[in-house]
């Protein structure tokens, strides 16, 4: 095949943007086709696309896509986000387990005056703040209640546990990120349910 002066050369390596928009109408096309495992398909390589144009996607949106692809594979691979949410469910479980948890739980104290008879009783309950631990981190008593607090963390629960000033701010972590990581892994089953 000639190419005169005027006519138009294939490109030999096309814009990724080019064929986002390619692999997008083809995901529509199957979508409308009633094929959802093949619109998948064509789903992941069009955000793979996105992910890698460097001229027409903005470098916050492949940033996001990025994490999207780490995290769950575009919400189509479950396996991954799972792996995710046990790793980070693990990890808070030892930063619970090192720093979260108290070395004992505070215990409560009341403390009033006895009045005259007749009068009333006037008790001020307090609580000392948890102590950081030391010694023995990593024990069986200490593993049980960051489970507790973990899984608690995953459905957006509060343990009700006593924690160190780092353990709340390890808990809230964990309720922020595994919930999301818990969404989308569920979000890639429902994907492959629905097929």
């Amino acid at each position: 095949m000639a190419h005169g002066p005027g006519s138009p050369r294939p490109c030999p390596h096309p814009n990724p943007g080019d064929v986002a928009a390619l692999y997008r109408q083809l995901r529509k096309a199957f979508e409308d086709g009633k094929n959802e495992p093949g619109a998948a398909d064509f789903y992941y390589g069009e955000c793979e696309m996105r992910r890698h144009d460097r001229t027409g996607t903005p470098k916050t949106e492949r940033r996001l896509l990025w994490a999207y692809w780490l995290l769950s594979g575009y919400g189509l691979r479950a396996s991954r986000a799972l792996s995710w949410l046990a790793a980070a469910m693990l990890i808070t479980i030892l930063l619970l387990m090192g720093f979260g948890l108290p070395q004992s739980s505070p215990k409560q104290q009341a403390t009033g005056t006895v009045p005259a008879a007749g009068d009333t009783l006037t008790l001020t309950i307090d609580k000392e703040d948890p102590k950081n631990p030391s010694g023995d981190w990593f024990t069986g008593k200490r593993f049980d209640k960051a489970v507790s607090v973990t899984l608690n963390s995953v459905v957006f629960r509060s343990s009700g546990q006593d924690l160190t000033t780092a353990g709340t701010y390890i808990e809230m972590t964990s309720r922020l990120l595994e919930p999301a990581l818990l969404a989308l892994a569920v979000l890639a089953i429902r994907g492959r349910i629905k097929r």
